[in-house]
């Protein structure tokens, strides 16, 4: 009796612009691999961590999900405490797979599964995938539309969709890992600002509390700063965090920019708006293997962590007959040379 061979990974899938700006997309994980951006004299380089053979992808995700390079997260990012929460009275025991608690979907979540290629355009394509009822413990079978659209300015859109059979918790989001720099390295000379007055701080196991200001914090990015700060800074917080594990609590409402972040060698700049209610900062200090500590930093646009066992936080509840929705623009840009200090 002979063994099928296993099937060839999925085709990448190539959105380009007429400004120079390159989206490659993998069906592994629904996941952005590559993104090519030009620098202010017109080089094209290569601006989120990633691989460009399939194989070493999901070599890097399975079987623990690695560093979720560019993977689309879900049922519900981040963290649940406990792996369990309650709905309508009745607790669902969920699959641990970060201690006792939940991270990013458990240990099969939506960035390890092969979506379905809906649509394969020149400019935008369409990923759909299929969760059942009881997924990872997760109440209701989940619809889900993962939509990545280029505009020829150089703006790369994200659109997650998403219907459920039975009341149930979403939160999806795109795990992108950005060094602008175009020649490796760490973030320490990116430059970061952030519309947020708030943040969660968090506990040893990346927990999140109540919120606190901003005001007096390393987290205080109102005014663009540069990162090699946090990723030096004795604050308990970011050493909890490695330089940074935070949601910070977004100003404002519906689809607004929230985000700068620049690196003023290169003159690459990104401007990431949304409308979820957080946004959260991975300073990328648990990487390892192919990329360094602190090689990318991951700005997740989300709602808040844990917010199905937290009534005080933004809802992530999702009923039959509603339509969960989510958008996310990164709009790749330049810079003059004297315009980035």
């Amino acid at each position: 009796m002979t063994r099928d061979a296993p099937a060839p990974p999925p085709t990448p899938l190539l959105l380009t612009a007429a400004c120079g700006v390159r989206a490659t997309l993998d069906p592994f994980g629904a996941r952005l691999t590559r993104v090519d951006a030009p620098d202010r004299d017109g080089r094209v380089a290569r601006v989120v961590l990633g691989f460009d053979d399939p194989a070493a992808t999901r070599a890097e995700a399975l079987p623990d999900g690695g560093a979720y390079l560019g993977a689309t997260c879900g049922r519900v990012a981040n963290r649940i405490a406990g792996a369990a929460f309650v709905l309508d009275g009745v607790r669902y025991p969920l699959a641990a797979n970060e201690g006792a608690n939940q991270r990013h979907g458990g240990p099969l979540g939506f960035d390890r599964v092969d979506w379905a290629v809906v649509e394969a355009g020149p400019a935008r394509a369409v990923l759909r995938h299929h969760s059942r009822d009881g997924d990872q413990g997760f109440p209701g079978a989940l619809d889900v539309d993962a939509t990545f659209t280029l505009s020829d300015a150089g703006e790369l859109a994200v659109v997650y969709t998403a219907t459920t059979t039975r009341p149930t918790h979403v939160n999806l989001v795109s795990h992108v890992y950005f060094n602008l720099s175009g020649t490796g390295g760490t973030i320490a000379d990116h430059r970061l600002r952030v519309d947020a007055d708030r943040f969660l701080p968090v506990d040893a196991a990346q927990l999140p509390g109540a919120p606190r200001a901003v005001a007096g914090t390393p987290l205080d990015l109102r005014r663009a700063r540069r990162l090699d700060a946090l990723l030096a800074s004795d604050d308990p917080q970011l050493r909890l965090a490695r330089g940074g594990n935070h949601n910070l609590c977004l100003n404002g409402a519906g689809l607004r920019a929230v985000a700068w972040l620049d690196h003023p060698a290169s003159g690459r700049t990104m401007t990431l708006a949304t409308d979820q209610p957080g946004l959260q900062l991975y300073a990328a200090g648990w990487l390892g293997g192919a990329f360094a500590p602190h090689a990318g930093l991951c700005l997740e646009a989300q709602a808040w962590p844990d917010a199905c066992n937290r009534p005080d936080f933004p809802a992530t509840r999702l009923d039959p007959g509603q339509r969960y929705r989510s958008e996310t623009r990164l709009r790749f840009g330049v810079a003059p040379r004297d315009a980035l200090g």
